[in-house]
C-alpha cells in the first residue's frame, strides 16, 4: 500500500519543460518535445520571442506518437505578424483552435490531454520567419514517464 500511495503523489505532481526559444519550422512540421511514456498535459504556453513574418500560416500542435496515428491536439490557429510576447496556448479541446493573446494575460488550458510516447510537433502551413519559446506543464501516467525539449 505505501508504495501505490509513494507513485500516486509523484505522479500528481506538475512538471515542466522548457524548449529555449527557436525559428518556427518551415512549411513542416517541427518536434518541440520528445515524450517518453504516456503523460498527462495541463498547459502548453508558446510565447513569441521574435515578430512573426506578415503572411499567412495556419499552424497547430500535432501529437506525434512513436506507434499509432499523429492527433491534432488543437485547430490551426493564424499566426500573420504575431508581436514579440503574444502568448499560444490550447483549451484542451481537440476540436479547438489555438489561441493566442496578444500579451499581458490568457486563459490556461482547461481540459487536459492523454499524450503517448512520441513528440509533440509544432506545424506549420508555411515558411515564415519569427521564433517561439515554449513551455510545457505536464504529469506522467506512466512510472517512468519524462518529456525533454527536441
Amino acid at each position: 500500500m505505501g508504495r501505490i500511495t509513494e507513485i500516486t503523489k509523484k505522479q500528481a505532481i506538475a512538471r515542466s519543460c522548457e524548449r529555449a526559444t527557436a525559428a518556427l519550422p518551415q512549411t513542416a512540421a517541427g518536434a518541440l518535445f520528445t515524450v517518453t511514456g504516456k503523460i498527462l498535459v495541463v498547459d502548453i504556453i508558446g510565447e513569441v520571442t521574435t515578430v512573426i513574418q506578415t503572411q499567412a500560416n495556419n499552424t497547430k500542435l500535432v501529437a506525434n506518437p512513436t506507434v499509432g496515428a499523429d492527433v491534432d491536439m488543437c485547430a490551426v490557429l493564424h499566426i500573420s505578424a504575431d508581436a514579440v510576447g503574444s502568448t499560444m496556448n490550447i483549451t484542451g479541446t481537440l476540436a479547438n483552435a489555438m489561441v493566442n493573446v496578444p500579451g499581458g494575460a490568457g486563459v490556461a488550458q482547461a481540459g487536459r490531454l492523454i499524450v503517448h510516447e512520441g513528440t509533440i510537433d509544432l506545424d506549420c502551413a508555411a515558411s515564415n520567419t519569427g521564433a517561439i519559446k515554449w513551455t510545457l506543464h505536464w504529469i506522467p501516467i506512466d512510472q517512468d514517464a519524462n518529456v525533454v525539449a527536441a
